[in-house]
C-alpha cells in the first residue's frame, strides 16, 4: 500500500482545541493513560472472533490504536502486515511495535490520515471519538469514511445528546454522543448496533457497524 507523506509532527491549524487535546494525549498525560491501560482488553477476543467470522476483512485500520489490544485479538484472522494502527502517542506505538513488529504503526493525527481513499476493508475506533472535541469530530469521522472501502465501525460511550463527562481534571476531554446517528450524515448503511459490557472486556460501549 502506498502511504502518503507522513507528517513529522502533529498538524497545526485553526482547530485550537483539537491541537490542545492531541498535545495532551501525545505527552505525559497520554503516557500515563498507556501505562494504566496497556494490559486491558482481556476477554475481547470473543467479540473480535465473532465479528471477523461474520464480516470477512483482509486488512484493517484502527484509528487511535494505543498499544494494539484490539489488533492483537485479530491475529488469528488477519496477518500482522495487513494491520494498520495510528496514534498520537509515541510511547504507545513503541510498545505496539515491540510486541508486533510487523504491524504498521504510524504516529499521525486522526484528522489527517496518510492513506489513499478506500484503502481498508475495515476502519474502526474503540474509545477514541469520545476524546474528540466538537470542532474536529467531523474531520476525524470523514477521514475514517474516506479510508474505508467496505466497513466503518465505532465503539464509543453513548448518549442521546452530547454530554461532557469529567475526565481526570481535564476540560473538554471526554464526550458521550450518539455516534451512530452522527455517522448517518455520511453515505453509509447501518448494519448493526449493539452493546458490550465490562464482563466482555469493554468499558460499557455501544458499537455501530456501517457499510459503504
Amino acid at each position: 500500500m502506498t502511504i502518503l507523506s507522513t507528517p513529522s509532527s502533529l498538524p497545526t491549524d485553526n482547530h485550537e482545541e483539537a491541537s490542545r487535546l492531541e498535545s495532551l494525549w501525545s505527552g505525559t498525560f497520554g503516557d500515563a493513560y498507556t501505562e494504566r491501560n496497556k494490559d486491558t482488553g482481556k476477554g475481547r477476543e470473543n467479540f473480535w472472533h465473532r465479528f471477523l467470522k461474520e464480516y470477512h476483512v483482509k486488512n484493517v485500520l484502527e484509528v487511535g490504536c494505543n498499544v494494539g489490544v484490539n489488533l492483537q485479538c485479530m491475529l488469528p484472522f488477519i496477518k500482522e502486515t495487513d494491520m494498520f494502527g495510528v496514534d498520537v502517542n509515541t510511547e504507545a506505538l513503541s510498545i505496539l511495535k515491540e510486541k508486533f513488529p510487523l504491524v504498521n504503526a504510524l504516529h499521525v493525527s486522526a484528522r489527517a490520515l496518510p492513506f489513499p481513499d478506500a484503502s481498508f476493508d475495515l476502519v474502526f475506533t474503540a474509545g477514541v471519538l469520545i476524546h474528540q472535541p466538537t470542532e474536529s469530530l467531523g474531520d476525524v469521522m470523514k477521514e475514517m469514511v474516506r479510508c474505508s472501502r467496505k466497513y466503518v465501525l465505532c465503539m464509543e460511550y453513548f448518549a442521546e445528546e452530547t454530554e461532557e463527562v469529567p475526565y481526570r481534571n481535564q476540560q473538554g476531554a471526554l464526550f458521550k454522543r450518539n455516534y451512530g446517528k452522527l455517522f448517518q450524515a455520511f453515505p453509509l448503511t447501518l448494519l448493526k448496533q449493539d452493546y458490550l459490557g465490562q464482563e466482555e472486556g469493554w468499558d460499557r460501549v455501544t458499537w455501530w457497524l456501517f457499510q459503504k
